[in-house]
């Protein structure tokens, strides 16, 4: 008799923690019903069907930097330059990042590194050092044209 209201416990607990999530704060998770997208989860409590319903990813909305690796680029006059930078990344379809690419930090990480060598390409050295403020410009347009047609990221 105690044994199976130990199971019965056991299979209680076990449906309670697969079937209640609570999604934190500038989250959102998506879910998939035997496989195939189902619905995004919003901040909160929600409620899954156990076992037939699970949670596939889970994203931050908030926004965080990452450093673009060093990296050589030939200016117009063909001087080679030596240059990094910080792009900061903030997810803003959570179901495009999930099934748009399969690592959408990377994919804009070396969207951001090409743009860069691009850009550098178009101008001469002392433009280049002179036109900062445009050269930042046109990398930030660049890359934000990319992620609206995945639609997953917003840099």
């Amino acid at each position: 008799m105690n044994f199976f209201f130990l199971v019965v416990a056991f299979v209680f607990v076990l449906i309670v923690w697969k079937g209640v999530k609570i999604v934190p704060q500038q989250s959102a998770w998506i879910v998939e019903k035997l496989g195939k997208f189902d619905r995004k989860l919003e901040p909160g409590l929600n409620i899954l069907i156990p076992f037939i319903e699970n949670i596939a990813y889970k994203h931050s909305l908030k926004e965080y930097a990452y450093d673009v690796q060093e990296q050589t680029a030939i200016t117009r006059d063909n001087v080679t330059l030596v240059m990094d930078g910080v792009i900061y990344v903030r997810i803003v379809d959570p179901i495009q990042a999930s099934y748009g690419v399969s690592d959408p930090v990377y994919a804009v990480t070396q969207l951001a590194q090409t743009t860069m060598r691009s850009e550098i390409g178009k101008l001469t050295l002392d433009e280049s050092f002179e036109e900062r403020e445009r050269l930042n410009a046109n990398i930030v347009n660049a890359i934000n044209d990319a992620a609206q047609t995945c639609r997953g990221c917003h840099c």
